[in-house]
């Protein structure tokens, strides 16, 4: 099943009867997708380094860096310093990495049952942790010595945690069973 945004713009017949929504702007949708992963306090460059190629691999786009906002001696971290990267995801490459992600990377988990609906917060947007990049096909052949782990987060226009929740099972996001 290809998720697009056909798939997407259904979602006002499929949730109107539900929800009572009287126009079709009123219905969920993706607006976001943000991909980030941190570096934690690595002075290592060659490690930076292989965390931003792999992102954009993954993603298809370059992420940005992004700085630690104060110093903290405890880590030997500096403002400024880079913790981590992020890739914020629009349009048809969001789609196409949604796509993926259902389809290609979740399967290839490790005891794949389903994602948690808990994961779903209260603005009705859904976040994912992935402890290892490699389930992605663009990483699965690099060195498994430098694995690391990202967050996923799908930003939507829901009002509520149970119209989010309807949204994205209508999209096909794999739920464990209840």
């Amino acid at each position: 099943m290809m998720l697009s945004k056909q798939k997407v713009q259904t979602s006002f017949e499929a949730l109107s009867e539900k929800f009572g929504y009287t126009n079709r702007l009123r219905a969920p949708r993706i607006v976001k997708v943000v991909v980030s992963s941190g570096v934690g306090s690595a002075k290592d460059k060659n490690r930076l380094q292989i965390v931003e190629t792999r992102l954009a691999r993954i993603t298809g786009q370059k992420p940005s860096p992004r700085p630690a906002k104060a110093s903290i001696a405890q880590f030997k971290m500096r403002e400024g310093d880079v913790v981590g990267y992020q890739v914020t995801l629009r349009g048809a490459r969001m789609y196409d990495f949604i796509d993926k992600l259902i389809n290609i990377a979740l399967p290839r988990t490790r005891d794949f049952r389903g994602l948690s609906a808990g994961a779903i917060d209260d603005m009705g947007n859904l976040t994912i942790g992935i402890k290892e990049h490699t389930i992605f096909p663009e990483a699965a052949d690099e060195d498994l010595k430098d694995v690391f782990g990202i967050a996923i987060t799908f930003v939507t226009t829901a009002k509520t945690k149970e119209e989010a929740d309807a949204f994205f099972r209508h999209l096909g996001i794999p739920f464990k069973k209840q």
